[in-house]
């Protein structure tokens, strides 16, 4: 008997991807469950110490749902939706990243400064660093 593969998607994300695909997870599994939490919501609405006890049977159907809902199969597909948003997050970084650069080239033209002295040692150490060799364990490579 051959074991199921426990995700579709096997390819391992950081830790800050794996919170991005968590979050759209939680946002699918509450929008399946939405009706659930706002009647529990409603009911808990105005009240302290009271909510365990007086929302009870809300509190257990909206957990029931979302119990239901959170499954492996729509973990997978919150990642596929992850995977799906990769190029539109490409593309708004990179828009960003001119944006940024447009405004401070314009500031550098507006108040008309020289390119910083700091970005430009710090450039220079760049390229000095990948033209020396690469270390392996501190030392050199041959």
């Amino acid at each position: 008997e051959r074991l199921p593969m426990p995700s579709r998607n096997p390819l391992p994300l950081s830790a800050s991807q794996e919170a991005q695909v968590r979050d759209i997870f939680y946002d699918r599994v509450r929008k399946q469950c939405a009706d659930e939490i706002k009647a529990f919501a409603e009911c808990a609405l105005g009240r302290t110490f009271t909510v365990p006890f007086a929302c009870r049977a809300p509190h257990r159907v909206m957990n029931g749902c979302m119990k239901a809902h959170a499954t492996p199969q729509e973990q997978d597909a919150a990642r596929e939706e992850w995977f799906a948003q990769r190029q539109e997050r490409a593309r708004a970084r990179i828009e960003k990243q001119k944006r940024k650069e447009e405004q401070a080239r314009f500031m550098r033209e507006w108040w008309g400064l020289e390119e910083s002295e700091r970005d430009e040692a710090r450039r220079r150490a760049e390229e000095d660093k990948l033209r020396r060799g690469e270390r392996v364990g501190g030392f050199k490579s041959r």
